[in-house]
């Protein structure tokens, strides 16, 4: 295969690399504006989250999203030289080991940024939904960062598969990127391309059955706090704050997560999955699932990072003029609301509200505070 890939005559499709060769070299816009705006955003993130307050860097959401920005950092940089090179020079991907380093990271990355997302929406739900299990399984910053160094290890050995043999990784019909062979009859190739797909969809199907489940645990909780009445004017004005700024703003970033993994994520699973089921050979279409993909690694810092609580305290602020200072003390951060420190006052809420399974996960939620409100 590769071999005849460097041949004068071989053929990929209906284009002969004698016909490439004698085709002008693209402008590299398109990939350069790419380029650019998933290095300078990702870049802004993680100087956003460098200068966040200490206890926000001790928690693992805050953990998962740095490694969400390196990572989405690390494949702009790596894989883009490349298709700005190719664009240049349309022989840079007919090399083989280039051929295949390009496949290997757009496989890579954008596995490794799935895990990271799914993980991320796992973590809010045992914070919100499971916040004992949350609290004895001991989730913080080492955690997080143990979580990290698997996902990178195992997908680094599962995308290496086909460097190894097991599939073998071509350059595309449109000749600008290079994936593996997805339309090849061999088994343990068609096993491969099907994994991964599966696995890909997966991960997609849980973020958002994950973030759902959140997004129905808050509005559960305000619709609890909304029908029970609340005699003490220090937890109606804590409540209030909790359920306007933090579950808000969480109910936006999980929404709007959702809806960017969708459409960036499905397209290229699609493909593999037509590729292997339906035998149709459509190019523009994969040109157009890997473009979106990559439009991920762009959207990602701008959501988790750059919506924060400042977007939405101008919100709130507009609609609430006469609360504002009242708020402004629980409206602390928009990954790991702190409610309050008061235990006492904290524990009468949770009496009121009936919404023990609930809670976010920095607050202290011990056995001894269930079998408190087990007695009331």
């Amino acid at each position: 295969m590769y071999a005849a890939m460097e041949s004068p005559n071989f053929t990929h499709g209906s284009t002969t690399v004698n016909e490439t060769q004698a085709q002008p070299s693209r402008p590299p816009a398109l990939p350069v504006f790419m380029f650019a705006g998933g290095a300078v955003g990702n870049l802004i993130a993680i100087v956003v989250l460098s200068v966040s307050r200490q206890e926000r860097k001790s928690s693992a959401f805050y953990t998962l999203v740095c490694g969400l920005a390196v990572t989405d950092l690390l494949g702009t940089c790596l894989a883009s030289p490349i298709t700005i090179a190719n664009y240049m020079d349309r022989h840079v991907l007919e090399d083989k080991c280039v051929c295949e380093f390009q496949s290997f990271l757009l496989l890579f990355f954008g596995l490794t940024g799935l895990s990271i997302i799914c993980a991320m929406a796992a973590e809010r739900y045992l914070a919100i939904c499971c916040p004992y299990t949350y609290q004895r399984w001991a989730v913080d910053r080492r955690f997080a960062q143990r979580f990290l160094v698997c996902i990178y290890a195992s997908h680094v050995l599962f995308c290496c598969l086909p460097m190894m043999g097991t599939v073998r990784s071509e350059l595309q019909t449109s000749r600008s990127w290079c994936f593996i062979d997805w339309r090849t009859r061999e088994p343990a190739a068609a096993a491969y391309s099907i994994l991964y797909g599966t696995v890909s969809l997966l991960l997609i199907v849980g973020t958002i059955v994950l973030n759902l489940a959140v997004c129905g645990a808050l509005l559960l909780m305000r619709r609890r706090t909304a029908t029970r009445p609340v005699t003490k004017g220090s937890v109606r004005e804590r409540w209030k704050a909790l359920s306007s700024a933090a579950e808000t703003q969480m109910i936006a970033v999980l929404v709007m997560t959702s809806a960017v993994v969708l459409a960036c994520s499905a397209p290229l699973v699609v493909r593999v999955f037509a590729h292997r089921f339906l035998l149709k050979n459509e190019p523009k279409a994969d040109l157009t699932a890997i473009r979106i993909a990559s439009v991920n690694a762009i959207l990602d810092p701008w959501i988790y990072i750059l919506l924060r609580r400042s977007l939405f305290r101008r919100l709130l602020s507009l609609s609430r003029n006469g609360s504002c200072s009242s708020s402004s003390s629980a409206q602390r951060t928009l990954f790991h609301p702190d409610i309050t420190r008061d235990g006492h006052v904290f524990t009468q809420l949770m009496c009121n509200a009936n919404i023990i399974t609930q809670l976010p996960a920095n607050v202290k939620f011990t056995q001894r505070d269930a079998d408190r409100v087990q007695q009331t």
